[in-house]
C-alpha cells in the first residue's frame, strides 16, 4: 500500500532521513522504532505530504496524502495533541468533520460508530483539555479516521500514556485492522514493536532492519543471558571476555554473548572473585528490546 524509494531529508545540512526504502503491505500493522532523533517522525510527516523530500519518492496506492494519487486521503494522527483543547469531544468532531467536507448527518453517524469504539460516547460535551492523556488520544483517533480512511499513520500515538490506557488503544487498533484498515504506527515502546506484524528499527536516519518480530528474533545472532545479582551498573561487567553487552531490565542483567556457555563461566568467575553467591543465571530468549538494542549500538559504531 505505500511505497518508499530512496526517500531522504536534509535541514540545513542535517540529514534527518537517509536514503530510506521500505513497503508497508495492504492489511499490515507496520511499526517504527528507534531511538529519539532517529527520524521516525519526520519520516511519517514525509509520506503523509507535510514536508517534502530533498530526494526519493513516496507513493500510496487506494489513498491520496503523501501519494497524491487521489482518492481517499490517509488518517494521520501526529505525535503532539492537536485539537482544541476549548472545544468540547463533539465539537472537535465536527470541525474536523466539516475539513473532510462530510455532512452533518455523515458526521453524527460516523462519530457514534468510533466513539463506541473508542468508549467515548458518555464524553461528548467534556472539554479536551478535561479528557486525560489516553482519552485525548482517542479522540485523536476518533478525528483521524473519520473520512473512513483505508489507511492510518500514527506517530507515537501512546507516549506518555499509562499503561491500560495503551492496552486499550491497541485493542482499538487490532479491531480497526480486523476491518482492513492498514496501520503504519511509530512507537517508542517494545512491548508495541511484538504487536506489530512487521517492524522497521530507525537509526540515524537509516533502517537498520525491517522483518517480522518472529524472523528478528530467529535470524538474531547472539545468546542472551539473564543475571539477576547486587552488581549495580551493568558496566561492572564490561571487558570482561566473550562478554559484548550488558543492559539492565527491570532488576535483572541481560547481557550479550557470541558462546551462551563460555559466557556463562567467565560470569560465574567473575562473581565468585568477588563472593557473590547470591545470584541467579539463565540463558533466555532475545526480546524485541535486546534486538533494538544490539541494532542501535552497531549503527553507533
Amino acid at each position: 500500500m505505500i511505497r518508499v524509494s530512496g526517500l531522504t531529508k536534509k535541514f540545513k545540512g542535517i540529514t534527518a532521513v537517509d536514503s530510506v526504502t521500505m513497503e508497508v503491505a495492504r492489511g499490515d500493522i507496520f511499526g517504527l522504532v528507534g531511538p529519539d532523533g532517529s527520524g521516525k517522525t519526520t519520516l511519517l510527516r514525509l509520506i503523509v505530504g507535510i514536508i517534502t523530500p530533498t530526494a526519493g519518492a513516496v507513493s500510496i496506492s487506494g489513498a491520496g496524502g503523501g501519494a497524491g494519487s487521489g482518492g481517499k486521503y490517509p488518517g494521520y494522527m501526529p505525535q503532539r495533541f492537536s485539537l482544541y483543547g476549548d472545544l468540547t469531544v463533539m465539537e472537535n468532531i465536527n470541525f474536523f468533520g466539516r475539513l473532510y467536507n462530510l455532512s452533518r448527518k455523515t458526521i453524527s453517524r460516523r462519530a457514534d460508530e468510533i466513539l463506541e469504539l473508542t468508549n467515548l460516547s458518555s464524553f461528548k460535551a467534556r472539554f479536551a483539555d478535561n479528557l486525560s492523556g489516553g482519552m485525548k488520544q482517542k479522540l485523536a483517533l476518533t478525528c483521524a479516521l473519520l473520512s473512513r480512511p483505508d489507511l492510518i499513520i500514527l506517530d507515537e500515538p501512546t507516549f506518555g500514556v499509562d499503561p491500560e490506557s495503551r492496552k486499550d488503544f491497541w485493542k482499538i487498533l487490532y479491531s480497526l485492522n480486523g476491518e482492513g484498515i492498514t496501520i503504519l504506527v511509530s512507537t517508542a515502546y517494545m512491548d508495541e514493536a511484538e504487536l506489530c506484524r512487521k517492524v522497521a528499527f530507525m537509526s540515524g536516519g537509516r533502517l537498520a532492519a525491517v522483518d517480522t518480530p518472529v524472523n528478528l528474533k530467529r535470524n538474531f545472532p547472539f545468546k542472551i543471558l539473564e543475571l539477576k545479582a547486587g552488581l549495580g551498573d551493568p558496566e561492572s561487567l564490561a571487558g570482561l571476555p566473550g562478554i559484548l553487552d550488558a543492559d539492565m531490565f527491570g532488576d535483572r542483567y541481560h547481557i550479550r554473548v557470541a558462546d551462551a556457555g563460555a559466557g556463562r563461566k567467565v560470569l560465574e568467575d567473575f562473581l565468585a572473585a568477588r563472593a557473590v553467591d547470591d545470584f541467579t543465571l539463565r540463558e533466555v530468549p532475545a526480546s524485541i528490546e535486546d534486538i533494538f538494542v544490539a541494532l542501535a549500538e552497531s549503527e553507533a559504531v
